[in-house]
């Protein structure tokens, strides 16, 4: 099969390259899927499960992507809840080959059913950025409807789920951002915008929830703006500063059948729309993933037309 493979985690995705590898065999409570469209997160070729196993050996050349939408080919031994030719999307493992290919084996229950009236495309931009934003608003931040929500990077994948569902359950939603992302957070649902580079942040007022998909400074700032009894969300690794009050959470995220049934759903009658920025083939990867201007949303690479 035709499969991106990384090489050299110093050289980041400038190593990435179209190379032929082996079919995956579907071992026990696994599925083959035929991949449709895959999504890929720049920050991967950070993680050290890109590049060795559990057990801390060295696995390359490695097969990045974790996000998926395709069709089942296979069944492992023992496995059930899904059939040969379901069309399916989900989170794959950290540890184990990725999307970023024709063929996937991944664990049945990282997957979930993929309505027919979702496009491939739509399915494979929702695993990662549609769980993070449910996870952390909902198991980690227990958002309650009236709450105040500052969501960092509103215009980004992760940040205009976080607004949308915020929204849903009935919390205000203030977002941030460069100033060129003001149009995109207020047209996902965000009731202000704070412009990190113009913008007093302080200027905000308490909140109940920080999301911060940014760290750094920011995050110190934000911790101070959480009331007591809030939560300080993070998906970048622990902040620096910590709520005095309140929660400090930082977490990663989990593929779950259930949530990603309530996401797909959610798509399909309307009330959340995923944030694509750009779609490339397989061959462009290399390209698309070293873009010469910025891109505000999700890069999708389209596997199958």
């Amino acid at each position: 099969m035709k499969a991106i493979i990384a090489t050299d985690q110093a050289a980041g995705t400038a190593a990435m390259k179209l190379s032929e590898r082996p079919e995956p065999a579907a071992a026990i409570n696994d599925v083959v899927v035929r991949i449709h469209a895959s999504g890929f997160v720049g920050t991967e070729l950070a993680w050290p499960s890109t590049w060795t196993d559990r057990g801390d050996r060295d696995r390359t050349p490695s097969i990045p992507g974790h996000e998926l939408a395709g069709v089942v080919t296979a069944l492992g031994y023992g496995t059930t809840g899904l059939s040969v030719g379901q069309r399916v999307f989900g989170l794959a493992d950290w540890y184990r080959d990725g999307t970023l290919a024709d063929y996937v084996a991944i664990e049945a229950r990282n997957l979930a059913p993929l309505p027919g009236d979702v496009d491939f495309t739509v399915g494979a931009s929702l695993p990662i950025s549609g769980l993070t934003a449910w996870q952390g608003l909902f198991q980690h931040g227990r958002l309650q409807a009236g709450q105040r929500v500052l969501a960092h990077g509103a215009a980004g994948a992760v940040g205009t789920m976080v607004t949308q569902l915020a929204r849903e359950t009935g919390a205000y939603v203030i977002g941030t951002g460069r100033a060129a992302d003001r149009e995109k957070a207020l047209d996902f649902g965000a009731q202000e915008f704070v412009d990190l580079d113009n913008d007093r942040l302080e200027d905000v007022g308490e909140v109940d929830l920080v999301f911060d998909v940014i760290g750094g400074d920011i995050g110190k700032r934000s911790a101070g703006l959480v009331r007591a009894g809030g939560t300080l969300v993070s998906i970048v690794g622990p902040s620096e500063a910590r709520p005095d009050n309140g929660l400090a959470v930082d977490f990663v995220v989990e593929s779950d059948r259930a949530q990603l049934n309530e996401i797909v759903q959610r798509v399909r009658d309307g009330r959340l729309r995923t944030n694509i920025g750009k779609i490339a083939t397989l061959d462009e990867v290399v390209a698309a993933f070293n873009p010469t201007e910025r891109i505000s949303g999700k890069t999708i690479i389209q596997v199958r037309p």
